[in-house]
């Protein structure tokens, strides 16, 4: 596999079409708008720089990331030479469909399809395309060109040759790739958002304050990060998406999403990408100042 789609310019696509070019692949990066793809693009320029700060990368090394990387508007254009496709766009199920019908309609008959849903039924995603077999998950995590795990997702009619095709493409990547089941939410989500949901729960119930919580996770079960704080980071949307999927596929009361996380999505308190969640995020984006809305 030499040319690389990524569809979806946002965090996660920019961050899965930088690690890809930095690895030496050709990547066409493809959004529905031009200004989406110059932010994109902006990111992993941003992105290389505070890695050639850290002394892990040359200027040249940039300059090559960065060539190996073109955008596009038109699927239909770059489709026809890929070899593999990676979805990244929004975690929305009719969005998915409608993107890998279009996969499917545009690739060459060996190419991949993969997605980067976090908890969307890759067999559900599958069957939008005539090619089941050729359809998988890969589920990078945020930052994509840091964090090292990549959740390999199989469908009900995954293909053995897609499984092992798109594991060795991790590995290549510097990932460390792990086999997982298709069910609602795979094995990350599925115990990171009930966690985050019972954080959720615990700040609404008035047990503690959204700094304490995260101080208990992270100075007693030394997590780099509190879980209101990761879950404004992940955006509080995705959150809710993720847990509605879940409560969905599973009709489990214990993934019915906390009527905070509800009202805050709709109030448009999305975390960082909204500059407000648990935290205020106007002056800094470190956490560092509980929202007034949790304040005494």
């Amino acid at each position: 596999m030499k040319n690389i789609v990524v569809i979806g310019a946002g965090t996660m696509g920019n961050g899965i079409a930088h690690t890809f070019a930095q690895s030496g692949f050709q990547v066409s990066l493809v959004d529905v708008s031009q200004e989406a793809l110059d932010k994109g693009l902006k990111t992993i320029t941003t992105n290389l720089d505070r890695i050639i700060a850290k002394g892990k990368l040359t200027e040249e090394e940039k300059a090559k990331t960065l060539g190996n990387i073109k955008s596009f508007t038109d699927l239909k254009e770059v489709a026809k030479e890929a070899d593999l496709i990676v979805e990244a766009a929004t975690e929305n199920q009719d969005l998915k469909l409608k993107i890998f019908a279009q996969m499917d309609e545009f690739s060459p008959e060996h190419c991949i399809l993969a997605t980067n849903t976090s908890s969307i039924s890759i067999t559900k995603i599958g069957s939008a395309t005539k090619r089941p077999h050729k359809v998988i998950g890969m589920h990078f995590m945020n930052p994509v060109p840091i964090m090292k795990l990549v959740e390999i997702i199989k469908g009900y009619s995954t293909s053995k040759e897609t499984f092992d095709a798109v594991y060795e493409m991790s590995q290549i990547l510097g990932k460390v790739p792990v086999e997982v089941n298709d069910y609602p939410g795979f094995v990350a989500n599925r115990i990171l958002m009930p966690m985050i949901n019972e954080s959720i729960e615990t700040l609404y119930n008035g047990v503690a304050g959204v700094e304490e919580i995260d101080t208990v996770m992270k100075l007693g079960m030394a997590h780099p990060m509190g879980p209101l704080q990761l879950a404004d980071f992940i955006g509080l949307d995705v959150c809710l998406a993720i847990l509605n999927v879940m409560y969905d596929g599973f009709k489990n009361p214990k993934y019915a999403p906390n009527p905070l996380l509800v009202n805050m999505v709709m109030a448009g308190k999305l975390g960082v990408k909204s500059g407000e969640g648990f935290y205020d995020y106007s002056e800094s984006k470190k956490a560092e100042k509980v929202s007034n809305m949790f304040t005494k």
